[in-house]
């Protein structure tokens, strides 16, 4: 009895043994991979030796040392990862792609090891454009508070003629355009508390009319300032470009192929194409167009880290969710091992750290 239970054991011992040995020997691929990789700070960066970083290829070396797996890397531009990926002469890619319907249909995709959206690069202004000033003093909203405040200053004066006519002929008399001028006058001067006292209502109704019109100039008087101020200052140190509503009525930088293309596309918006988006920022810079549509991160590196000449400012508000994630060719055997490591890697605090290196602060 107790040599069949030893018997047993040795049996149940060994077959853990064997399923162990295949689990093993199943993530081990023997043949060299050929990865694909293309310049798209921070996610994939080569320096002046020629050795590749940034959060795509750090995520990936850590995958291929557990895994061990032996790969070498391949520079293509973005239609030739598509492709090079889609008819297997990749086997993986590692750099800024996002996972999206269309390229699903092609090609397999790892879990998404970083979520962001598409962002908004414009032109920053440092310093006040005079001729742009003078302009917005001609401008469509202006002139409509303006003749707003021409038509309520020549109303109250028409009132305080109507109540003063006769009783006070001296300082509200003449004929009808006299009078509504002279009342035109003295409704300016109340509301901007100058009052130089040449004209004042003396019958009850003049009197009310001019309390009324004093308080209620204070407020006008405060709304206007702001209004002005707000137009002249914040918009001229801001764009006028606040989001994704404003894009329609630009001219928009994107790269050919990208996301931001398809996104841009649909909402059939005018396009510039440039060959990368370091190059449509530059163009930003110097006034060629006046927005760049793109991965938010990467505009936020390149623009921090990159751009020489004028700033541009990266708009914080992020839309079109985007999901990155490894480009793998479709039925690719070893995607579930990939991201059985990947989802352990990204699940780690020193992820955050990696993250952080590359993207710096969450809000700066």
């Amino acid at each position: 009895m107790r040599f069949r239970l030893y018997l047993w054991a040795v049996i149940l011992l060994a077959a853990c043994a064997a399923s162990f040995s295949q689990e093993a020997g199943a993530i081990k691929i023997e043949r060299k991979l050929i990865v694909g990789v293309k310049e798209a700070a921070p996610f994939s960066m080569k320096n002046e030796d020629g050795e590749w970083s940034g959060i795509s290829i750090d995520l990936w070396r850590q995958i291929a040392d557990e895994l061990q797996i032996d790969y070498e890397y391949r520079e293509m531009d973005l239609k030739g990862l598509l492709e090079g990926i889609a008819d297997r002469r990749l086997d993986v890619v590692a750099a800024a792609l996002t996972i999206a319907p269309d390229r699903e249909e092609k090609m397999d995709f790892t879990h998404p090891f970083h979520t962001s959206g598409l962002g908004i690069a414009v032109p920053l202004r440092h310093q006040w454009r005079w001729f742009s000033v003078a302009a917005r003093f001609f401008s469509f909203e202006f002139l409509k508070v303006f003749a707003l405040l021409i038509f309520l200053l020549m109303s109250v004066g028409a009132l305080v003629w109507l109540f003063e006519r006769r009783r006070n002929p001296d300082q509200f008399g003449g004929n009808r355009a006299e009078g509504v001028l002279s009342g035109f006058w003295w409704s300016a001067v109340t509301m901007t508390t100058v009052g130089y006292g040449d004209k004042s209502p003396v019958t009850l109704g003049g009197r009310l009319l001019g309390l009324v019109w004093m308080f209620a100039s204070i407020i006008i008087i405060s709304g206007i300032t702001a209004a002005i101020t707000s137009a002249l200052t914040v918009n001229e140190l801001q764009s006028s470009i606040q989001g994704p509503d404003d894009l329609v009525h630009v001219r928009v930088a994107t790269v050919e192929g990208s996301t931001s293309d398809a996104y841009l596309n649909r909402r059939r918006i005018r396009t510039r194409y440039y060959a990368t988006p370091l190059e449509a920022l530059e163009d930003v810079a110097k006034g060629s167009v006046e927005a760049v549509v793109y991965d938010a991160p990467i505009l936020r590196y390149l623009a921090a880290n990159k751009l020489s000449g004028p700033p541009v400012q990266v708009l914080s508000s992020v839309f079109d969710r985007q999901d990155y994630g490894l480009a793998l060719y479709q039925g690719c055997e070893y995607r579930e091992m990939i991201n059985r490591v990947l989802l352990r890697i990204i699940n780690d605090p020193a992820w955050q750290e990696t993250l952080t290196r590359y993207l710096g602060n969450p809000g700066q």
